[in-house]
């Protein structure tokens, strides 16, 4: 049959989202989504919710999370923007910055839906590698995305966990001649972010997601901040009701729930921590992580051997293939009883 795609969408094989596999007694650990529940204040919200309300349109802009998340960086509505999930925003921020004239440049490795999003704008990709054996940043960062109109760092860093150096990164934003995405999925499990920088800059735009640290990645809610003149044009590219009614009620509750957010968070960091040290004990590389995941090489550097032994016991990792990234495994971390099912498994191998 003829195609009647663009030659772009013709080339690209399209974004593969993490395995949903449907296993008996799973330990599902691929996602880096979080163990625990989001705020009971969620559930309160649905009970009382009027389902009447839904023959209505919702606020197209979702003008009550933009005030709360605005106060929550020190910003005003006018700089903040909300997304259907953080996806859902880059698909913006790509058709806003990016085409065939207008490069993007990305570090190496990291998140795997930048490179698909830019071959759809037709856009070319300056792959920026981070060191082989620690995934630290370089120091020419500006000099090596050469005249890209769009440099993303990602911080914390996916799938490596680690985070590039603070004044590393306002120094590119100082310097860099394009638009400089921040993207802090997760940053609720690092030790700091960068949300000043999207004030102190014309040209940063920070973004984040509820899916991670506010536990609601089957909501799909985002959010991004910077310029008003950023956002007005991302404004434009939004579609008219992108966010639902109910999503943006659950979000506000989940959300102003700070001290529920938090006590999560701090036991996810103490679980990071502890099987850090577990997966050391049996051999593995384990590069220090920032996030809710970490990214571990096993004694024999058998990314693949290693997954697939985890699969037949039914616990599942995330493996990416490469010359580098195929002798880690990323592990989202689990509940207590989920890390320990993972190091059983582990311990009959290495």
């Amino acid at each position: 049959m003829k195609s009647y795609f663009r030659p772009e969408i013709d080339a690209i094989a399209g974004y593969a989202p993490g395995e949903q596999p449907k296993m008996s007694n799973l330990i599902k650990l691929n996602t880096n989504e979080n163990p625990y529940p989001p705020s009971p204040e969620v559930l309160k919200v649905l009970h009382n919710f009027d389902p009447a309300r839904l023959r209505r349109y919702p606020d197209p802009t979702a003008d009550g999370l933009r005030d709360i998340f605005a106060a929550s960086v020190n910003m005003k509505r006018e700089n903040v923007i909300i997304g259907n999930g953080s996806d859902d925003l880059l698909t913006m921020i790509f058709r806003a910055f990016t085409d065939k004239d207008r490069s993007v440049a990305v570090f190496e490795p990291t998140y795997s839906l930048y490179p698909v999003l830019a071959a759809m704008q037709g856009a070319e990709v300056t792959r920026i590698a981070l060191d082989k054996e620690n995934f630290s940043y370089p120091d020419n960062a500006v000099e090596l995305a050469g005249d890209a109109n769009l440099l993303i760092i990602t911080r914390p860093n996916a799938p490596t966990g680690n985070c590039a150096d603070k004044e590393l990164v306002r120094n590119i934003c100082r310097n860099f001649d394009g638009i400089v995405l921040i993207d802090e999925a997760y940053s609720d499990f690092a030790a700091d972010n960068c949300s000043e920088f999207a004030a102190e800059f014309d040209n940063v735009l920070v973004m984040r997601t509820f899916s991670k640290g506010s536990s609601m990645a089957g909501l799909r809610l985002g959010y991004a901040f910077g310029n008003k003149i950023l956002i007005d044009g991302l404004m434009k590219l939004k579609d008219s009701y992108n966010v639902d009614m109910l999503s943006q009620e659950l979000a506000k509750a989940n959300f102003l729930d700070v001290q529920y957010r938090a006590e999560c968070t701090a036991k996810i960091i103490a679980d990071r921590e502890k099987l850090t040290g577990e997966l050391q004990k049996l051999g593995f590389k384990v590069i220090p992580s920032q996030a809710n995941f970490l990214f571990a090489s096993p004694p024999d550097g058998d990314g693949a051997g290693a997954f697939a032994a985890l699969r037949e016991e039914a616990v599942i990792v995330r493996y990416f293939p490469g010359e580098i990234t195929g002798k880690y495994l990323r592990i989202t971390i689990g509940t207590p009883e989920e890390n320990a099912r993972l190091l059983e498994v582990l311990a009959k191998r290495y």
